[in-house]
């Protein structure tokens, strides 16, 4: 189990502006993969008796987007803070080359 530097500490290596919008990149990208596992988990298939008709096939996508983005809004899987990091190191240990 690897021990990370706290948030507060990897938004101090970038500025603000690129900070915020890296964040908002990795919690789309966690938000992705988990619409994509939901969906291999075979949520949101039509019901075999009554249901929703035609429709609840065409909108379970939605569904599943909604529930994934959720589940990042509180705390999902942690993919999203491991990619910040991983970015965040990478940006301040090429400004720390460079300079």
């Amino acid at each position: 189990m690897a021990i990370f530097p706290t948030h507060a500490n990897l938004q101090a290596a970038l500025p603000a502006r690129q900070s915020d919008s890296l964040r908002v990149a990795t919690d789309a990208l966690e938000a992705e993969f988990l619409t994509e596992m939901l969906k291999a988990a075979g949520l949101g298939k039509p019901s075999e008796g009554f249901g929703g008709g035609i429709g609840e096939e065409q909108f379970a996508s939605f569904l599943r987007r909604a529930q994934a983005t959720e589940m990042v809004r509180h705390g999902g899987i942690d993919l999203s803070e491991s990619i910040f990091q991983a970015l965040t190191r990478r940006t301040r240990d090429a400004s720390q080359q460079t300079a």
